[in-house]
């Protein structure tokens, strides 16, 4: 089986670790700062915050900035929940609005018109899906008219750039997971990066609050801060992120050149945005059928995303706006990624790629 994704972990990593396990107890310490600091410094922004995971990362990011219960933040459905689930763990209200059908990323029409016709809106939490920037200048350009906040969720996009900026310096904060499937991994872990010390200082709060200290009410029980281990596995994998990512950009770049099947729209690339290919994902009508056939020749082909956040059974009983997202739902029906990954050899793409020309539904 050709696999979805496999992380890069190599002898670096494994000495960078037994480096540490030498040098005494593993927690969080002078590898973090200096993990924060190198992360920092390569998206661009002054301030980086290492947490536990992505997932608190999203969440902190908003809670230092202000969000709480009974505000509204304008978000995509198009994604996995845990942006929007952040939203809800702040107490907030997510406003759901819909995507562009070939960038999948956040419509800034539907935007637009969200912000005219929704009352209470404090922020937009911009997703940057499969690894392509959102149109952050039009984003940012209609939620400064409004006087509302922009976070970007860049999971996804680690490393990508628009007009040379990276993503997660944009907005007013970014947050990055270093999952195994996404283009750089840390074993766990998540970042938090910002050019506003009041909101760096607040997150560096939330992480780093004592024990028996009172925690906001709505971050009870969870863990938020990182140790020494992860910090070094991502020291090591950030001095290789700009090779994954060409890795990633050429073997996108096959398949796009070799792809001639009429019945599978291909992923855009838009001027002025560089792809990192988080996951290559094309359109099709027939997706279940080539999707099972994929499978049964060898090849993980996955869907990301098969429902809409709002239609998920743990958010029917959770507040939310819906403003109608008909391309996202389409989108849910048509959308299969393909293994894109560093580790792929030219046999493989070339499997792949002569599969998916001889399907013919």
């Amino acid at each position: 089986m050709i696999p979805i994704a496999i992380p890069q972990l190599g002898e670096k990593e494994i000495q960078a670790i037994a480096n540490l396990n030498a040098s005494g107890p593993v927690s969080p310490g002078v590898k973090v700062q200096e993990f924060e600091e190198k992360f920092a410094e390569y998206i661009g922004a002054k301030y980086a915050i290492m947490t536990s995971s992505g997932s608190t990362a999203l969440q902190l990011m908003l809670l230092a900035a202000g969000i709480k219960p009974g505000d509204k933040v304008i978000t995509t459905p198009f994604n996995f929940s845990a942006a929007a689930d952040s939203i809800v763990l702040c107490g907030a209200e997510p406003v759901f609005i819909d995507v562009e059908e070939y960038s999948f990323n956040m419509s800034s029409a539907a935007l637009k018109q969200a912000l005219q016709t929704v009352s209470g809106v404090k922020a937009v939490l911009v997703t940057h899906l499969y690894g392509l920037p959102a149109d952050m200048a039009e984003i940012v350009g209609l939620a400064d008219s409004c006087g509302i906040q922009v976070f970007e969720d860049t999971f996804q996009a680690l490393g990508a750039r628009i007009d040379g900026r990276r993503v997660g310096s944009i907005g007013r904060a970014g947050a990055f997971s270093f999952h195994a499937v996404h283009n750089m991994t840390c074993a766990g872990g998540g970042m938090i990066t910002t050019n506003d010390s009041r909101l760096a200082e607040a997150a560096q709060q939330l992480v780093n609050l004592p024990q028996g200290r009172v925690r906001p009410q709505l971050m009870s029980g969870i863990y938020c801060k990182s140790n020494d281990l992860q910090a070094v596995i991502g020291i090591e994998q950030l001095a290789r992120l700009a090779g994954f990512n060409r890795e990633r950009q050429l073997n996108a770049f096959y398949y796009s050149g070799n792809i001639t099947n009429s019945a599978i729209i291909l992923p855009l690339i838009r001027r002025k945005r560089e792809h990192v290919y988080n996951f290559y994902t094309i359109q099709t009508r027939c997706r279940d059928k080539l999707l099972s056939y994929l499978l049964n020749s060898g090849i993980q082909a996955q869907v990301f995303y098969p429902h809409l956040i709002q239609k998920l059974s743990s958010y029917q009983r959770l507040a939310f706006h819906d403003c109608g997202c008909p391309v996202a739902e389409q989108l849910s029906n048509h959308v299969l990624s393909l293994p894109v990954h560093p580790a792929l050899t030219l046999d493989q793409l070339q499997y792949t790629v002569d599969k998916l020309n001889d399907y013919a539904g």
